[in-house]
């Protein structure tokens, strides 16, 4: 397409704007992170820690793109961004069972870079004619860089897809697929063409890392520690997303090994479900398993190993953003914000049924040490702690896996609960 080269006046005007969005403000992405993954279309992506932390970075490969081309030749067209994040999330996308519609994150991201951009250029010039001209030219080239970034990823769709058709893999991925949405498929049939056996007792993980610098074959590593757990020579392992794997093997993983063996892999992370039996326990340890990831990604958790026995509770209580932060307020009141050695101490005595020698014992304290921290929490809480053991146990248990947060409010950032 021909595309006109706007007067050298507007040229320089369009410098100077990409200059500064070179440099964006936090609040500029977290406004584009929140339109790009909101919505009830983009659920799957928002929920999914691995596609929503790869959609942040498109978000900042594209942002950053267009303002580097302007920066270099203003008022040109800008060639499609082909750069590592906008095809490694075609991939991501196309390894899920998604399909194009999803990209349509793409076009809020597009409405909220354009109106930041409006804003650049009011604070550029306030002569109508070079405003005039500076939005038009502006306008044109974000919605063409866009549609050309666009269609560069659909091709790209088209290729991870023709790509995922072919192979083991594919034969894995669609049998797998197959179960989980409980198909007729028979167990003989599955069993041969996975290479595991669905007779028994099976425990679902899901290992991933949101760290775009991960070394991805930490992530075989710990799907490999995770089989060695439940001492399962025969384990099921399936590539779901490029930093994404799904994982089954026989019988219960040892926890307590698992995790201190996970820790010396700091860039995975690992969610495991319930242990069940036959076909429907395959299915339905690996929902367990995703219900417990996707709670740790709704609370910014920054715990590496959590299992669905561990946070069943929490991941219930915690789908519903505000009544969480309520019931945590209200139960807590200022022991939420006490020192870790007041509120360590309350959970253990509540872990030990409210025996202070016991509870003292674990904690590797005198008891009448914890009898003074327990004392300090009755005047934090809003009710004695003899009162309201349950809600107080449950409220520190959900703090326990809560991490850094957002919360939105009427479209402006701001530092809350992570459960926001």
């Amino acid at each position: 397409m021909p595309w006109d080269i706007p007067s050298p006046r507007v040229r320089e005007l369009i410098r100077e704007g990409a200059e500064l969005a070179r440099h964006p403000p936090d609040d500029w992405l977290e406004e584009l992170d929140e339109a790009t993954l909101s919505g009830r279309h983009r659920r799957q992506i928002a929920d999914d820690p691995v596609l929503a932390a790869a959609t942040r970075r498109t978000n900042r490969s594209n942002l950053l793109h267009w303002a580097a081309a302007n920066v270099r030749a203003p008022g040109e067209r800008v060639p499609a961004n082909l750069q590592d994040a906008p095809l490694t999330i075609a991939r991501d996308l196309v390894r899920r069972g998604l399909n194009e519609s999803v990209l349509d994150a793409y076009r809020a991201g597009q409405a909220v870079a354009l109106r930041r951009w409006i804003q650049v250029c009011l604070s550029l010039t306030a002569d109508p004619g070079e405003l005039r001209e500076l939005l038009d030219v502006s306008c044109r080239s974000i919605s063409a860089f866009i549609d050309d970034t666009l269609a560069a990823i659909t091709e790209q769709i088209t290729r991870e897809r023709a790509e995922l058709t072919r192979g083991t893999h594919a034969e894995r991925r669609e049998t797998v697929s197959l179960l989980l949405d409980g198909a007729p498929i028979l167990a003989a049939r599955a069993e041969q063409r996975l290479a595991y056996r669905l007779t028994g007792q099976h425990t679902a993980a899901i290992v991933w890392s949101d760290d775009p610098q991960a070394d991805l074959a930490a992530l075989d590593r710990v799907a490999d520690l995770i089989a060695a757990s439940a001492d399962d020579p025969r384990p099921l392992t399936v590539l779901a997303t490029a930093a994404t794997r799904w994982v089954w093997v026989h019988g219960r993983p040892d926890t307590t090994g698992l995790r201190t063996a996970i820790s010396a892999v700091p860039i995975a992370r690992a969610a495991l479900g319930s242990t069940a039996a036959g076909m429907d326990g395959f299915r339905r340890s690996h929902l367990d398993a995703l219900t417990v990831q996707r709670m740790l990604a709704r609370l910014r958790s920054p715990q590496q190993l959590a299992t669905h026995d561990e946070v069943n509770l929490v991941a219930l209580l915690t789908s519903e953003p505000d009544n969480a932060e309520d019931f945590v307020r209200r139960t807590l009141g200022q022991l939420e914000n006490a020192g870790r050695e007041i509120t360590e101490a309350v959970r253990a005595y509540i872990a030990a049924q409210c025996n202070a020698s016991h509870a003292a014992a674990k904690l590797y304290t005198h008891r009448n040490t914890l009898l003074r921290r327990l004392a300090r929490a009755d005047q934090l809480l809003p009710r004695p702690l003899s009162e309201n053991v349950l809600n107080v146990g449950v409220a520190l248990e959900m703090l326990r896996w809560q991490g850094p947060g957002v919360n939105h409010e009427n479209g402006r950032s701001k530092r809350l609960h992570p459960w926001d």
